[in-house]
Order: C-alpha cells, then sequence, then structure tokens
C-alpha cells in the first residue's frame, strides 16, 4: 500500500530563526567605520550602510540611536583598538631602550596597516573635534599610555640611557607624527618625491629612520 503524503499541517516545523543581535550591530558598526573612513561624516548615508551590511535601515537607529551616534561608535572603535593594541607592549615590564623601540616601531607598522584610523582621524578634524568631545572613552583611554611612556623615561633617566626634560605628552606626538605623516601624504609625498611611499623597501628604510631619530633624542 502506498503511504499517504504528509499533509502541510502533519510536516516538521523549523523554529523561527532568530536574530544574532550582536553579530548585526558589529556588522553595521564595520561597514560604517569604512563608509565614513572613505567619504567623511557628511558623505557617508545611513541608507547605503544598511544596504551594504545588508540589514534594515531602522537597525541602525535601533542599535545606535542616530547617524551622529553610529559614527561616534566607529570613532571609538579605531582609538580603542589601537590602545588596546599599545597595552598588548606591555612597557612598564621592559627594559627601557628596548620599550620605547618597541612603542616606535609599534606605532609605525600600526599607522601602515591601518589607513582607516588616519582616514577617521582626518574626518574628526575635518569636524573640530565636536564628536571626539562627546566620547567619555577616548580622552581616558590614552591616560595609561602616557604613564607607560613617563615610567619607561623615568627608568631610563634613572640608569643613565635617557637624557632629562623629555614630556611623554610630547615625545608620542613625536612619534606619532613620524609614523603618520608618510601615510596620510603618500600619493602627494610620492609625487613630489618621484618615491613610491608605500614601497616597502623605502618603508623599511623609513621605520629604522623614524626608531633612530626617536631614541637618538633620547640619549643624554
Amino acid at each position: 500500500m502506498a503511504r499517504a503524503a504528509l499533509k502541510p499541517s502533519a510536516k516538521r516545523r523549523l523554529p523561527p530563526r532568530r536574530r544574532d543581535a550582536k553579530a548585526t550591530r558589529e556588522r553595521l558598526l564595520v561597514t560604517a567605520l569604512g563608509e565614513f573612513a572613505s567619504k567623511g561624516f557628511n558623505g557617508a548615508r545611513t541608507a547605503a550602510i544598511a544596504r551594504l551590511a545588508g540589514c534594515n535601515i531602522r537597525m541602525i537607529y535601533h542599535y545606535f540611536g542616530s547617524k551622529e551616534a553610529l559614527y561616534l561608535a566607529a570613532l571609538e572603535r579605531v582609538y580603542e583598538e589601537l590602545r588596546r593594541r599599545e597595552g598588548e607592549l606591555d612597557l612598564l615590564h621592559l627594559d627601557p631602550a628596548a620599550g620605547m623601540a618597541a612603542l616606535v616601531e609599534f606605532t609605525f607598522d600600526y599607522m601602515n596597516a591601518h589607513p582607516e584610523f588616519i582616514q577617521m582621524v582626518g574626518v574628526e578634524n575635518i569636524q573640530r573635534g565636536r564628536f571626539l568631545k562627546r566620547s567619555k572613552k577616548i580622552p581616558t583611554d590614552v591616560a595609561p599610555l602616557v604613564g607607560a611612556i613617563d615610567d619607561v623615561l623615568r627608568r631610563g633617566r634613572r640608569d643613565g640611557m635617557f637624557r632629562r626634560g623629555v614630556d611623554p605628552v610630547q615625545l608620542y606626538i613625536s612619534i606619532l607624527s613620524l609614523s603618520y605623516v608618510h601615510v596620510s601624504n603618500r600619493y602627494t609625498l610620492s609625487t613630489l618625491f618621484s618615491q613610491d611611499m608605500g614601497d616597502e623597501d623605502w618603508l623599511a628604510a623609513r621605520r629604522r629612520h623614524v626608531c633612530q631619530v626617536i631614541l637618538d633624542y633620547l640619549r643624554p
């Protein structure tokens, strides 16, 4: 005897698929970071961000509340990632000279590998820092780094390796500047000097130069 076909109501019903809220929010944030970095705050569109993230535009307002809040979350993300990676250097437990070299080399490599950080900083400077001023995280997150640099400098002075009178904030801004400008101005500098600032050999020489400049400056 042939088996009777199952009625639709008798077929096994799959449970409804549950939305992964955390993954959706992260996907929106990563997509927004790319859009804001490449198009700026004014040029980026929430509709485009939602479409590229494969989400309904209502999800942006559900998870973030507004375009401004989404932009601030993206800005905080790039700074948080940099601060997290800097913390992994563990400068407090490194020899002063080795610690300073590690910070310089890390900063140089990070800027080269993360153009989205440089782009977002540029976008925020166009905004005159108005969103950065609203952040409760970014200004306070830099304090441990400044403290770690100050500790390295203090130990270096104690051991006769570093000179006196070096301000940790001034020093970090110098490290950042030397590691930054050839990335942020790559195309104009490459044209002016007929040298591809993205060339691997040139970058390796630049990296050695930056490290030498900082360490020579710190010598007594």
